[in-house]
This record gives C-alpha cells, structure tokens and sequence, in this order.
C-alpha cells in the first residue's frame, strides 16, 4: 500500500469451495485434480468472467472472486452450480465434484491486487455455511437482488459463523441440485423442518402457546448437532399455506417434516405430533399427549422434550432402515457410520466385530468425523469384552475418544461415549465429569440419562441412579434393549429382585454376563426353578464359570457391599466359587 494509504472499496465478494476435497483426492488424487483443472478451465473461469467477476486468488480447491454487483455475483453463483450439476450428474454419487459457494458485501482493504479485511472472512464463512451445490448470501447482498432473484433464496435467520463474534442474517438458494450422501458426514445428515403447530382451540390467544411448543421443538432438536434443522423463521414461513408436504420439503431442501396442532378445552389440552418423510409424503410416526393445563409451562416443557426425543429415535430408525437397503460398496462415511450403528446395537455373535469394521471404514472415508471416531472407541472395547479389554486396547478407545470431543466438543455424544470409556476403566470420577457435560449440552438425550444412572447405581447412589433412569425410559418410550441393562443393575442393588430379572430378560441373545445377573436375581428372588435353568444355560456356554471371575471381571461396581450382594445371589445358586 503505497505511503502507508489504506484504499478501501465497497464490493461483493463470492468465495467457492470444493466438498470433500480432502477425501476426494485421497480417493483418486490424479482424476481429482484432472477434473478439478477442467472444471476450472470449462466453467468457473469463463462463467465468472462473463458476469463480470474478476479472481483474485485460487486458495487450494477454493477461489476468492471479485464484483461490482450483487446481482452479478448472485448470477454468476446460480449459474456456476448448474453447470457444475449439470457436468457432473453421470458421475457415481461419491465421486461428484461439489462446490459450495458464499456470498458478502462489505468495505474491503485493497492491497495490490489482493482483497483483506473482515468481509472476506465472513464470504469465506458464508461458503462454509452453505450446502454442498448449494449458495448461501449475506442479508445485505439478498437486499440488493430484484424480486424474483430474491424468491430463489430461502431465509435461514441469524447464525453464528466461527471466529465471527457477530450473528449474520443469511439466505439459502432454495434450487441446490439433490444430491447423495457422498461428499461429507454434513451433507449427509438427515435435515428436519419443524412446521408451526396449528391452534385448534379457537382463540387467537392460545397462538403464543402452540408457537412456544413449535419453537422449543426447534430448539431442542437442534441440540442434536447430527441432524439439520431449519430455522424458525423459514418454517414459521408456511403457517397458514396448505401445501403438499412433499412441496414444502422440496422447498426448504429437508429430509423430514413434522407438524401438529394443539387444542384447549377448558384445563384439558391436546397436542398431537406426526413426522412426515417429506420425498414421499408418508407418516413415519404419530402420537398425542393429553395434559392437564395446571402450570403450562410445564406441560410445554415436558411434552417438548418427550417429542424431541423420540422424533430422534424415529428419524434415527428411517435412515437405518433406508441405508440398509443400499449395497455396501456404494457407501461413504456417514452411511458406514449408520451401518455401524445397526452392528453396535445389535446381540449376533459378530456384531461388535461388524461395528469396528464399520466404523473404521467411516472414519478412514472421514478423518474429521467426531461421532465416528467415539463409536469406534466402543465398539473396540466391545469387541474385546468392555471392561475386560486388554489394558492396551482400553488406552486405544480413550485416546480415540478423546479425539471425537477434540474434533467437535459441542457433540454431546461425543462427551457420552468418552465418558461410557472411562466407566469400563473404572474410572467413576471421570465418567461423571463427562456424563455431565453431555447432559448440559444435550438435555433431551435420553441415552445420556440412562448410562449416567448407570453409573450412579454403579457408584452406589441408587436414588439419583432410578431418577435418571426413569426420566431416560420416559423421553424414550421406544427404548433399545441396553436401557434394560442399566435398570436391570440398579434394580438388584436396590434388592428389587423379581423386578431385576424382568428387566435383564428383555436383553436378546444373552451373554455369560447377562445370564449370571439372571442367575443371581432368581436365587435372591427364591424362585429356585427360574435359577437352576439359567444356571444350566450359563454353564452350558461358559463352561469354565467362576463367581470369583464374575465379580472381578464382569462387575463394574464401586462398592463391596454391593459385588458381595452379587456374589450371595450366585453362590446361593450353587455356582463354583
């Protein structure tokens, strides 16, 4: 800058960035960089040019350009995205070249023929924003557009963008060209819109009402960083318009939709939830709730948090069952990710060791993806018995871990399955510290609240351990089979025998462990049939049982007291010391 003169100009910034370009390259490096060089030579250089934009610089796989116009760069975006859609639609899904592209108008810094300054960091956040093949703008640059450039955009409210301390007000295109879960774990994330729920009773003043349980859906949904949510105010955008669902799913670019409606009669109130697969139109789930209206905030809050947390089960249930019907070589990181989720769950002698195989394949596609990393911690301790794992491949899972909270310590899973590792190193007073992080930025996780009473009838503080417990159990009324683990341990530490065995017989397929629990319950229990059966089944597959072995192995428990309950109800059984 000649004699130390800042020159400043007011102009419209476009950055570009290629999806996946780390995993891209990984792949097939010299195809990657062929095609990336004709891309680059066929249509972003002429496009930009023609609408009469000028690259200031190429940075790696993205491009910072620069215009006069806010409708010439709006242009120039929508036109590049179709051509490249248009170029790479024969290709296989994970192989596409996809771009995500930002948009900015500022006051920039002028140094020779470079651009500085904070409006070109927040175009290159606006570009990260963005979904892959698609554009997001800057509120100032949509105000610039005509009316019918501006229909093409979709509000997306204000967000947070990184090393930004100001929220910015952005806009989506609403035309991003479909496509697979090929290019990352974000863009394969299932994505929900929560429409405003409809206000049945009557009266206009029970609107605040409905739009409060709308918005706290909204709101707890989004604390589950693996799923997309639509802002409130591109939702709230329908109310009142009798759209096809599958219309409004195309339009706000969404995998799912959920509506309701609530109605008042007098101190009774109902509300009603159904979710919606918005490419077809098909109710996946529905339920009602009918409360009593004596403090409504409560009921708001505690309807809320019941919906949010199974409308997570569900959705989490849809994308397995539709991933599993694809082959597994046509898989990328996010779907192994969900193939490794079917395995982890599942009871079959080879599952733990599917899962590992799963979640390496997700994370060897994705180095970044944090929840991969932590499920392949747990299903590496799986594979090797928990808490019986070699001290080695239980340092192996805590370092894992610790690098999924690292990649993104706002996951709460993340915080739970680090915690659920220092549980199997017996490390109590950590797992705690970790459980309740996860609980604080995820309140509506209803696996949060069972592995920490877990672990709190583990450590012997059995009244906390049921309430968590219990509250886990409620937020998920369609619980998977390890809920049953947990409640079936607090239960015979609380001397609830019967009500013990009912739990632990809920497990499938159960191991050495589970059928010594079973044991131990019946004997306690007095029913000596039920005992001496479980026991020939125990000894029929772990010949070489001992009580002693169990209690050192297979106990994760705090106390004496409570391995000696333990060790009572299996000798009292007639099981070798």
């Amino acid at each position: 800058m000649a004699n130390g003169r800042v020159e400043r100009r007011l102009a419209v910034i476009m950055a570009t960035d290629i999806v996946g370009y780390s995993r891209l390259t990984e792949a097939d490096e010299t195809r990657t960089l062929d095609t990336m060089k004709r891309l680059q030579t066929s249509i972003l250089a002429p496009g930009i040019t023609a609408c009469g934009g000028r690259i200031v610089k190429l940075m790696g796989d993205g491009t910072l350009v620069v215009f006069n116009s806010a409708v010439d760069a709006v242009d120039c975006a929508i036109s590049l995205q179709e051509a490249l859609a248009c170029d790479q639609q024969e290709q296989p899904t994970e192989d596409r070249i996809l771009v995500r592209i930002g948009i900015n108008l500022a006051d920039v810094v002028i140094d020779g023929d470079d651009l500085l300054g904070d409006g070109v960091n927040v175009a290159a956040r606006l570009q990260a924003s963005a979904t892959p093949g698609g554009i997001c703008i800057a509120d100032v640059v949509h105000r610039q557009l005509g009316a019918k450039c501006r229909s093409a955009f979709l509000d997306g409210g204000e967000i947070a963008l990184k090393n930004i301390t100001r929220p910015i007000h952005v806009w989506h295109w609403t035309d991003a060209p479909a496509i697979g879960p090929a290019a990352s774990q974000a863009c394969a994330r299932p994505s929900i819109a929560v429409l405003p729920f409809e206000n049945l009773s009557g009266s206009p003043d029970q609107t605040f009402f409905s739009d409060g349980i709308t918005e706290d859906i909204i709101g707890g949904l989004a604390r589950f960083r693996s799923l997309s949510v639509t802002a409130a105010s591109s939702s709230f955008s329908f109310r009142g318009k009798h759209a096809d669902m599958r219309e409004i799913g195309r339009k706000l670019g969404v995998t799912y939709l959920v509506e309701g409606s609530i109605r008042r009669a007098g101190e009774r109130i109902r509300i009603t939830a159904q979710l919606v697969e918005a490419a077809s139109g098909a109710h996946l789930w529905s339920e009602h709730y009918d409360r009593s209206l004596t403090d409504i905030f409560t009921v708001q809050d505690e309807v809320t948090r019941t919906i949010v947390s199974t409308l997570i089960g569900q959705i989490e249930t849809a994308d397995l069952r539709q991933v599993l019907r694809k082959p597994t070589t046509s898989l990328a990181a996010y779907e192994f990710y969900l193939r490794g989720l079917v395995h982890i769950r599942g009871y079959e002698p080879d599952d733990n060791q599917q899962a590992h195989a799963m979640f390496q394949a997700a994370v060897d596609r994705d180095p970044h993806f944090a929840l991969a990393h932590a499920y392949l911690a747990l299903a590496i301790i799986a594979e090797r018995g928990y808490g019986n794992a070699p001290t080695d491949v239980l340092d192996q899972a805590l370092a894992l871990a610790r690098k999924a909270v690292s990649l993104d310590e706002g996951e709460g899973g993340c915080q739970r399955l680090l915690a659920l590792i220092h549980v199997n190193r017996r490390e109590f007073d950590l797992a705690e510290r970790h459980y309740r992080r996860a609980y604080l930025l995820n309140p509506n996780d209803a696996n949060t609240l069972v592995q920490m009473g877990g672990l709190f009838a583990r450590r012997g503080k059995l009244d906390e351990a049921m309430e968590w417990i219990n509250e886990g159990f409620r937020l998920n009324p369609f619980p998977p089979p390890w809920y049953n683990a947990a409640l079936g341990n607090a239960l015979y530490i609380l001397g609830r025998y019967e009500e013990a065995a009912a739990a632990l017989k809920e497990l499938p397929n159960p191991g050495p462990f589970t059928l010594a629990r079973l044991v131990a319950c019946h004997a306690q229990a007095g029913n000596t049939a039920a005992a001496e059966e479980t026991k020939t089944q125990l000894l029929r597959v772990c010949p070489d049982f001992s009580t002693e072995g169990f209690i050192h192995r297979g106990l994760l428990l705090e106390r004496d007291e409570h391995r000696d309950l333990f060790r009572q109800g299996l000798l009292r059984a007639g099981l070798p010391k």
